[in-house]
């Protein structure tokens, strides 16, 4: 199982439209869900990626009450055998990451999903991974925009970042 990971589009503030860049990189990679990590924005930019396949989200600390209420800001999706943990991240004490580490500290997830700071991340911490897609509209300070494509054969989760420095680049 494939599956498309984002966060933080804040859609229309950056763009009208998903980049194309991202659209087909997850339609190349055959993704069979798509998971959002909040701060979409527009409940319109969930239609945007269902184009593309299934989609999830929690929302973040940019999203409006519409996106809150129909998702929420913590989940626990059990998926292929795993336990994936999704959050956006914000809040007021330590880094984005430990937030996101201690928001399933007793839960017992494989994965844990972030975004909020816009900075990509994947790394494996004793047998969870740790996700943050990065942002595929908004760099910030790095020097691409990101998502990341999860693939879960056989139990085993395998996360990998893809970055491009053209936002309105076409494959």
């Amino acid at each position: 199982m494939k599956i498309g990971l984002v966060s933080d589009t804040h859609l229309p503030r950056f763009g009208k439209d998903l980049p194309a860049v991202l659209k087909q990189g997850l339609i190349a990679q055959r993704v069979e869900l798509i998971l959002h990590m909040g701060d979409f924005t527009n409940l319109a930019v969930a239609d945007m990626f269902r184009r593309i396949a299934p989609f999830d989200a929690v929302a973040g600390n940019n999203d409006p009450e519409e996106i809150c209420r129909s998702f929420r800001r913590r989940k626990i999706l059990p998926m292929a055998g795993l336990r994936i943990g999704m959050i956006h991240g914000d809040g007021t004490r330590k880094t984005t990451l430990e937030r996101a580490v201690d928001a399933f500290a007793d839960d017992g997830v494989d994965v844990i999903l972030f975004g909020h700071s816009h900075n990509p991340y994947c790394k494996l911490h004793g047998d969870v991974w740790l996700v943050n897609p990065g942002s595929p509209t908004d760099k910030r300070r790095n020097q691409s925009y990101s998502y990341a494509v999860l693939e879960i054969v056989n139990g085993c989760a395998t996360p990998t970042v893809h970055y491009y420095r053209d936002k309105h680049a076409v494959l």
